[in-house]
């Protein structure tokens, strides 16, 4: 097999192996990680408060729930040939460059037109985050992979719990604007260690610098992984359990401030099903990887995604804490999916192939699913139509991982 740059697992022999190389990468990863949702999940719980003070209604939310998804499409489509092109450490540091920069000037506008676009900025740098972490991780850690990926979703989840249990408090201390300014900082941070990890994988000079990094040849083609069958499964679970979980993030404020509660519930009812995901996390990648079909797992996530989605709309204001409880176990399809993702592809540009393509077809379908819900809701002034229509994504949820849980890998396919 031959060794590619910035895709293939770098050699045991080199400095990466030990001496705290690979532990450098490990920080890194995890930060990262923990850039990769804040932006979203610290403005939903306010978007009552912020569509107030900036004059919008019920469709701008909507135009705010569904950004995250249309840019993580664009990203994930562009994010493969620009990490052949820039290395997928240089591209990561651009990524959370755009990610601190958006997430900054968001906090300034007063229209939601320059909230929109500077959003989007921040969104852009998290898309490409998603893409090339599993790639990033199948180089640096092609042996333990599992470990690896459950750590940096777990950071991942930690990054949209976290923010939608303070937005509120925080607020109300500071003010919303600075509110979400703070979250800039994780990926600030973030970029000390990549620019670190850079400087180990330059060639070795005669200053001795450099982590004897292997030579870069010409990038290779990019895989045809779109005539897979396979990659269809694979996207459509993408692209379901994003539709799901961002249109929930989105509306589940406005599902229970409508049904009588406050503004701080429905920001702890966000945070509630955020969590539902966190405590699958942990164990969702072992289970995945010990499973030669994890069908059956898949079918149980998608299950709970309806029984909480029919407690929401039929007794949200009973035990309310339960039904976002167990609607937050159906988007732990999606480590399962990153999962997946390394386990059906023997290379990492087959992981960065398969990922790109499926989180960024996946992530363009799941744009529909906030403007949906909200024109739903504003057509019909119930939740009735917009939970059908989330049920019915559940429901090619569980078809796409039929496919996608099948054994096999991706360049065994193609050949």
């Amino acid at each position: 097999m031959s060794v590619l740059p910035f895709t293939e697992p770098i050699p045991h022999d080199t400095r990466w192996g030990r001496g705290g190389g690979r532990a450098l990468v490990l920080v890194a990863i995890v930060l990262y990680a923990f850039s990769l949702r804040a932006t979203v999940s610290s403005i939903t719980p306010l978007l009552g408060r912020i569509a107030g003070d900036l004059g919008f209604g019920s469709g701008g939310i909507g135009l705010i729930g569904t950004l995250p998804t249309v840019m993580f499409g664009i990203a994930g489509i562009v994010a493969p040939a620009l990490g052949r092109r820039l290395g997928y450490e240089r591209l990561s540091l651009v990524a959370l460059a755009l990610i601190g920069a958006g997430t900054t000037a968001r906090s300034f506008p007063d229209g939601i037109a320059p909230l929109l676009a500077l959003t989007g900025v921040a969104l852009l740098g998290i898309g490409f985050g998603n893409a090339l972490l599993p790639p990033l991780v199948k180089r640096y850690f092609g042996d333990r992979i599992v470990v690896v990926s459950t750590v940096y979703i777990t950071f991942v989840q930690l990054s949209t719990v976290i923010p939608a249990a303070v937005a509120v408090p925080v607020a109300d201390a500071v003010g919303w604007r600075a509110g979400l300014a703070m979250w800039a900082a994780v990926p600030f941070a973030a970029l000390l260690p990549w620019i670190a990890v850079l400087r180990r994988n330059r060639p070795a000079g005669r200053h001795g610098t450099g982590a004897s990094a292997p030579p870069t040849p010409a990038a290779p083609p990019r895989l045809p992984v779109w005539r897979l069958r396979y990659t269809w499964g694979l996207t459509l679970m993408f692209a379901m359990t994003s539709l799901l979980a961002y249109t929930l993030t989105t509306w589940i404020p406005a599902i229970y401030t409508s049904a009588g509660s406050s503004e701080a519930s429905g920001g702890a009812m966000v945070a509630i099903y955020s969590l539902g995901g966190f405590a699958g996390t942990l164990l969702t990648p072992m289970l995945t990887t010990r499973l030669a079909n994890p069908f059956p797992l898949a079918a149980f996530f998608c299950i709970c995604a309806l029984v909480g989605l029919g407690g929401l709309l039929w007794a949200p204001l009973t035990v309310p804490w339960l039904w976002p409880a167990i609607a937050g176990l159906g988007p732990n399809i999606f480590p399962m999916a990153i999962t997946l993702t390394n386990l059906r592809t023997r290379t990492s540009e087959g992981s960065a192939a398969l990922s790109g393509f499926a989180q960024g077809i996946g992530y363009l379908i799941a744009s529909s699913g906030p403007v949906v819900v909200g024109l739903l809701y504003g057509a019909t002034h119930s939740w009735g139509a917009a939970v059908a229509f989330l049920a019915g994504a559940a429901a090619l949820m569980m078809c796409g991982s039929w496919v996608a849980c099948r054994p096999g890998l991706v360049e065994e396919r193609l050949a």
